[in-house]
C-alpha cells in the first residue's frame, strides 16, 4: 500500500467513524453543559463536516475539524488506539486493530 493509499484509508475510515451512531465518541464537560438542542446540532455538524483544507487538515486524514454552534467554537478530533484502548494503534489504516475514539470539546478546553 502507497502512503497516498494509506492517508486515503484513513481518511475513509475516519469519515465512517463520524457518520457511525455506534462508533466511540466523547463529549467533554464543556459539550455536555451546552443546552441538549445545541449539543444534537454539535453532533450533527460533526456528522456533515466536510470543510476539510490543508489549515485544518494537512495529512489529508479528516480527522479534526472545527465549527461554531449556538455562539461557541467547538473542535473536534479523532485518535487511534489499540483494541483495548491503551496504547496508540501501530496501523490507523487497520480497522482490525484501531480503535477510533472522537472527541467533540469546546474550543478552550483544547
Amino acid at each position: 500500500m502507497t502512503e497516498d493509499d494509506h492517508t486515503a484509508a484513513i481518511a475513509v475510515l475516519n469519515d465512517a467513524c463520524r457518520a457511525e451512531p455506534g462508533a466511540l465518541w466523547v463529549l467533554t464537560p464543556g459539550v455536555q453543559a451546552l443546552p441538549k438542542a445545541d449539543q444534537a446540532k454539535a453532533v450533527a455538524a460533526v456528522s456533515d463536516f466536510a470543510d476539510f483544507s490543508e489549515a485544518n487538515d494537512p495529512h489529508g486524514e479528516r480527522d479534526f475539524g472545527a465549527f461554531e454552534v449556538g455562539g461557541e467554537r467547538l473542535f473536534w478530533k479523532i485518535d487511534y488506539y489499540d483494541l483495548d484502548l491503551c496504547m496508540a494503534s501501530p496501523d490507523p489504516a487497520d480497522p482490525a486493530i484501531t480503535k477510533r475514539v472522537l472527541t467533540l470539546m469546546l474550543a478552550q478546553e483544547y
